[in-house]
């Protein structure tokens, strides 16, 4: 008996030590971090790779995020677009509007990560407090090249680097495929946003200007500037000066929700003897895409869709 208690007792000693010794592994193995620099991060922030709980504010990542098959936790959803509806559901957290953030809800969540644009950098601090937050907006005055390193850096971030590589090669293919139809086409065309009663345009390098400046669409007007978000308000005579070939209209009302007349405000007896009017050249962009969520992988490749179907109807 004595020489059976002694036999437990070592092979229970053999088992604290085993244990005791995965246990010194375990605490030994360091957590894998990526580093993200951006615009509000110039020494860089580091984040958990592959973080579990992820609040989002910018709909053009969230539009990527999507694509690349990571899950979210938690996003505003004052103005979702239609075609990303399913994260109204209440499997998905609400942490309030675009420029009012819900802080107390997002700290409750306690986020490995905060994703956010132009509409909440004000509260960049704010965010930070919480958890590692990294800025993803689009560069208008380099588009692709920011596009481009946002998607790089949610690939990197997420471990979805070869998925990334593959929608922007298809993405490029797009993109030459459009410019060669444009210089082909030799027309001259303006972009425009209807915002309840008043319209305003924009030209290269501004909000919208990547139908020039990427797609190769020639602008009616080259002395547009590119620094104001919402554009240059321009009047009936404005369009009839300028006489684009093609028109195209964002409808900021149709994106944020509200009732909206841009046809009747584009399309009127002022503007009939405008070539883009005349030959039915107004092409109606998806305003979701591109007042919502621009810079994403699914939204581009269909903005560029959008311009190309726009320019075949000759």
């Amino acid at each position: 008996m004595k020489k059976w208690i002694w036999i437990m007792t070592v092979l229970t000693a053999i088992v604290v030590l085993a244990g005791c010794g995965n246990q010194g592994q375990t605490e030994g193995i360091k957590e894998e971090t990526v580093t993200v620099k951006d615009m509000l991060n110039k020494d860089g922030v580091k984040i958990k790779k592959n973080p579990k709980k992820v609040v989002v504010f910018d709909m053009g990542s969230l539009d990527t995020l999507d694509k690349i098959g990571v899950n979210v936790t938690a996003l505003p959803k004052q103005a979702v677009p239609k075609y990303l509806s399913k994260y109204e559901g209440d499997k998905y957290e609400n942490v309030g509007g675009l420029k009012e953030p819900n802080f107390e809800k997002i700290a409750e969540i306690k986020p490995d990560l905060i994703i956010i644009q132009h509409r909440q950098a004000d509260a960049f601090d704010e965010f930070s407090n919480i958890a590692p937050t990294i800025y993803m907006d689009v560069d208008n005055a380099n588009y692709m090249e920011s596009f481009k390193k946002n998607a790089k850096t949610l690939g990197k971030v997420f471990d979805k680097e070869d998925k990334v590589k593959e929608e922007l090669a298809a993405i490029d293919q797009k993109v030459d495929a459009l410019k060669k139809e444009a210089k082909e086409l030799k027309k001259k065309g303006l972009v425009i946003m209807a915002n309840d009663s008043k319209m305003t345009a924009f030209g290269p390098k501004s909000r919208y200007g990547l139908i020039h400046d990427v797609f190769g669409i020639t602008p009616a007007d080259q002395k547009l500037e590119p620094s104001d978000k919402h554009g240059q308000s321009i009047s009936y005579e404005y369009m009839v000066k300028t006489n684009p070939d093609y028109l195209f209209v964002v409808d900021r009302g149709a994106a944020i929700g509200e009732e909206t007349s841009a046809k009747q405000l584009v399309e009127n007896d002022y503007v009939k003897s405008v070539k883009a009017i005349k030959n039915n050249h107004v092409v109606y962009l998806n305003s979701d895409m591109w007042y919502l969520s621009g810079g994403g992988l699914e939204s581009l490749s269909a903005m560029i869709g959008e311009v190309k179907q726009g320019i075949s109807q000759k």
